[in-house]
């Protein structure tokens, strides 16, 4: 089964706990604090792996979460880093987040990665906060928490050239023919419902990826029949032949379909039409298809397309395949690299929250203050109130905040309740 797009959830590790310790060792009089840090939570990377075509192995696991990093020891140990979880996923996977719309990486290149969630750093133990004032602290802070967030994979096949058209123009059949791929073929529309990939080789040894690209239909830019899932295969192609059917009893006309198919494409990315294309009239042994040929020939030509760019085959007898092949590996050589649009991106409705390292102060209908904030929450997640010399920390990182001034701001007075989280106290003037 081919599957091209998928949203799943990733939650990297947090970091392992900071220790509150001390030296208590024969002939160490004065061991002093010695708890160690944290180790780093795992992240969640993927990768590419050269092997991979389809996105399947996400179809049925849409859930992973790495590892919580160790916590910090005695004797100033530092915890274990936690192992990232790196997942593969096919060359041309374009990596989106889910909940607004912004691209987050494209892995194109075998080997590359691409860091979609970083685990959390370690807290820090009480080594690291002796003072001339406090030589002896019990103060340590939790690990970070890991990033959490719903991604969603993109794949666009990788070809160097694209085969377009309406259905059952003869796409799969010429790549069954020029290729040792074994599409599905037959004599109804829609025979192909993903994209099938074969390699070209040519007597002169050179060699191209070509891509039988599902049948376009009118509308299909705008989401008509299977729309979207068809056209972004599209994207980075770099040469594209534009088949038409020369059957006369087909009931359409190649002139009309052949605009059709240019709507489609310019409407969809206005960056395609100016790519390479090669017009390729199909299914030249029908009888009838040498006059219709001609005249759609003249109407291409009195549109100013030149006749290099017009070619007549038939994959049932392979008439003018070897030429076609030809021209197009030239036409490839001399093609530039051009870098798609993300159809994503374009349509995308980015929906931009209040700052969210902004301090904010709200009252729940019980009269409790509750604040809020990346900033205020992450504090939280990484103090450690278990002893008093942590509260007071707490305490005094939050008043540098601006919490204090905030919540007397918002009416708050002495013997009122505080949240942050889950965690709740009295505020106190």
């Amino acid at each position: 089964m081919f599957v091209d797009q998928v949203t799943v959830e990733v939650q990297a590790g947090k970091g392992g706990d900071g220790m509150v310790a001390f030296r208590h060792e024969k002939f160490v009089p004065f061991g002093g604090p010695a708890g160690g840090d944290g180790g780093k939570g795992g992240s969640i990377i993927f990768y590419v792996d050269s092997g991979l075509r389809t996105l399947m192995d996400f179809r049925y696991q849409r859930h992973f979460k790495a590892k919580a990093g160790g916590n910090g020891q005695g004797k100033q140990m530092y915890g274990r880093g936690a192992e990232d979880v790196r997942l593969a996923v096919p060359a041309g996977t374009t990596v989106f987040d889910a909940d607004t719309h912004e691209q987050i990486g494209d892995l194109t290149e075998p080997g590359a990665t691409l860091v979609v969630a970083r685990g959390g750093r370690g807290g820090r133990g009480n080594m690291h906060f002796v003072s001339p004032k406090n030589t002896a602290p019990e103060i340590a802070e939790n690990g970070e928490p890991g990033q959490h967030r719903f991604v969603t994979l993109e794949l666009k096949v990788l070809a160097d050239v694209g085969l377009v058209g309406f259905p059952s123009v003869g796409k799969s059949t010429l790549l069954s023919v020029v290729t040792k791929a074994k599409p599905k073929i037959a004599a109804y529309q829609f025979t192909t419902l993903v994209p099938n990939l074969g390699m070209v080789q040519l007597p002169d040894g050179s060699d191209f990826v070509m891509a039988d690209l599902p049948g376009l239909i009118e509308g299909a830019s705008t989401g008509v029949g299977l729309g979207f899932q068809f056209l972004r295969h599209v994207e980075r192609t770099r040469v594209i032949l534009h088949l038409v059917e020369m059957d006369p009893d087909n009931g359409r006309e190649p002139l009309t379909d052949y605009h059709q198919i240019r709507s489609e494409l310019d409407t969809y990315d206005d960056t395609i039409l100016s790519r390479p294309q090669l017009v390729v009239a199909t299914k030249m042994d029908v009888p009838g298809a040498a006059e219709r040929f001609a005249e759609f020939k003249a109407g291409l030509l009195a549109e100013g397309v030149p006749a290099s760019h017009i070619y007549a085959i038939s994959s049932i007898t392979h008439d003018g395949v070897a030429q076609l092949m030809q021209h197009t590996a030239k036409a490839l050589a001399d093609a530039p690299v051009f870098t798609p649009k993300s159809r994503a991106l374009q349509n995308a409705t980015y929906q931009f929250a209040p700052q969210s390292d902004e301090l904010s102060v709200t009252r729940d209908p019980d009269g409790t203050f509750i604040l809020g904030g990346a900033k205020v929450e992450r504090l939280f997640k990484m103090a450690n109130l278990d002893h008093d010399d942590g509260a007071i920390r707490f305490a005094r990182q939050l008043r540098g905040l601006g919490v204090d001034d905030a919540l007397r701001e918002a009416g708050a007075v002495t013997g009122d309740l505080v949240a942050i989280d889950d965690f709740t106290f009295e505020f106190v003037e």
